[in-house]
């Protein structure tokens, strides 16, 4: 991992870009991280976008919250009622 404070970045986001293959690149401001560069596997423009919308995360945190207050219908019973 390498680690950069936000002051001292002066290189192309191309180059920093460049630096992920040998593990994430941190950026700082005073010492506390407020960004990072990671690679991306298995993962698609929207799949990215969503799992950083905070709207969606609450969406889905709302949802398995109610399931596991109310309980849920299994997989099977969804095909059962589809058929």
């Amino acid at each position: 991992m390498k680690i950069i404070e936000k002051a001292n970045a002066t290189a192309s986001l191309g180059e920093y870009a460049a630096d992920i293959d040998s593990g994430p690149v941190v950026v700082t401001d005073h010492g506390r991280p407020v960004a990072a560069l990671v690679p991306l596997e298995n993962a698609d423009l929207e799949t990215v976008s969503l799992s950083t919308n905070r709207q969606f995360i609450e969406l889905i945190d709302r949802s398995r919250a109610r399931v596991r207050a109310e309980g849920g219908v299994s997989g099977e019973e969804m095909r059962r009622r589809f058929q």
